[in-house]
């Protein structure tokens, strides 16, 4: 009995290493309640009616999961915002809002991407509360696949070009925005990927109980993932000490 969560896979049809690397690691999982995925499973998604052929072997390994008894969550990210129920559908999956409260073995977690927590990028924020606004995104999927191309290319090449001088720190979560979110939700366990940065945060704590930040890593180029089971949280990651952290529930 066990729940794995990954994200930042950052698929790409030019990287056929990383997608055959995805598709092995979801082929080869036993005995898995649930797969959640949070967010930036592609590099870049142009719309569920136009789906790259290179993705077809993991869209399949999912499918097959699925029809195991696995099911299926998936959360958008910054990368592949437009992702949407038809792909959900398709690997008869569920999208999920960002954020969620899920509920595991009795211990609701806080899911997120992780995006929406990097406040002191305010130039990011806003340009996220702008793509993100249904009325425009149903305007891109309206337009032809060479203007969505370039469209994509553009910002993704602005986007490159001003991370060159931002500091590090501003794309990071800010402690504030953890806290005011927790205190939301009522959690004590946050899950998050976005800032490629895998780690387990003990926080200070909410109701007198410990409270934790955890943060999944990207896929470059090993896989990093969390598993969750009845009895405690495991974050495999090649960067860790030791290659991976425990955090035991009793």
């Amino acid at each position: 009995m066990k729940t794995l969560f990954i994200s930042d896979l950052h698929l790409s049809p030019d990287q056929p290493e990383l997608i055959r690397l995805a598709t092995d690691f979801i082929k080869n999982q036993t005995e898995v309640d649930a797969f959640y995925i949070l967010g930036d499973i592609f590099n870049t998604w142009l719309g569920d009616d136009l789906i790259p052929e290179e993705f077809e072997p993991f869209i399949q390994a999912l499918q097959d999961q699925q029809q195991q008894g696995s099911k299926i969550f998936l959360m958008v990210g910054n990368r592949d915002f437009m992702l949407g129920n038809d792909f959900a559908r398709l690997v008869g999956g569920t999208l999920l809002a960002d954020p969620v409260v899920a509920n595991l073995y009795g211990h609701p977690i806080l899911l997120m991407h992780g995006d929406s927590l990097c406040t002191d990028d305010v130039g990011y924020q806003r340009y996220r509360n702008v793509v993100r606004k249904r009325w425009l995104q149903k305007l891109f999927l309206a337009m032809p696949l060479s203007i969505r191309q370039r469209i994509s290319d553009k910002i993704k090449a602005k986007s490159k070009q001003k991370k060159q001088y931002k500091q590090a720190q501003i794309m990071d979560v800010n402690p504030a925005a953890v806290r005011q979110e927790m205190k939301k939700h009522k959690v004590n366990l946050l899950l998050h990927g976005h800032t490629h940065r895998p780690a387990i945060h003990q926080l200070e704590s909410i109701q007198t109980i410990p409270s934790y930040r955890i943060v999944l890593g990207d896929w470059q180029p090993e896989p990093s993932y969390l598993e969750i089971t009845p009895e405690a949280i495991r974050l495999v990651d090649n960067r860790l000490p030791h290659g991976e952290l425990l955090l035991s529930f009793t």
